[in-house]
């Protein structure tokens, strides 16, 4: 029930109300090296709670290609989640990028455990994704360390 999308809606709206969202705007534009280049093109990031650990210590990683609709399109319809993903237990940053050669998505997570990034993969927000995506282009991976690249 803690996750079911009314209470993640819930959950968000304190998180706003409290100043604890952030757009990281620096990173807009910077481009990641992996199999391909990305361009990182939104972070969000979920201050830091008391009790929480002071660094992350899981990163997920998620990349696909979208079934329908433009790049462009689906760039703004990401938006669209953002309350549902930042509302996850263990939440603490989402990098979006797009591959510049590709056009392949790639979201960077991170989260406080390597569990809170495991239950990630099930959660309302992923079955959402996974609805939208060319199913055999969907690829994750979870580390049991903070992010890739720093970023």
């Amino acid at each position: 029930m803690k996750n079911a999308p009314p209470m993640l809606i819930a959950r968000a709206l304190t998180y706003c109300l409290q100043g604890r969202i952030h757009f990281d705007r620096d990173v807009i534009g910077k481009i990641i090296n992996e199999d391909d280049d990305y361009e990182i093109f939104r972070k969000i990031v979920l201050d830091r709670r008391e009790g929480q650990p002071r660094e992350p210590g899981a990163s997920f990683r998620v990349t696909f290609d979208f079934a329908s609709m433009s790049s462009a399109t689906n760039k703004k319809l990401s938006l669209i989640p953002i309350p549902f993903i930042i509302a996850q237990e263990g939440f603490r940053s989402k990098t979006w990028m797009i591959g510049i050669n590709t056009g392949r998505f790639q979201g960077l997570y991170e989260f406080d455990t390597v569990e809170a990034a495991q239950r990630y993969w099930n959660s309302f927000p992923m079955k959402l994704m996974k609805r939208r995506s060319i199913p055999e282009s969907l690829q994750h991976e979870i580390s049991a360390r903070g992010s890739w690249d720093g970023v």
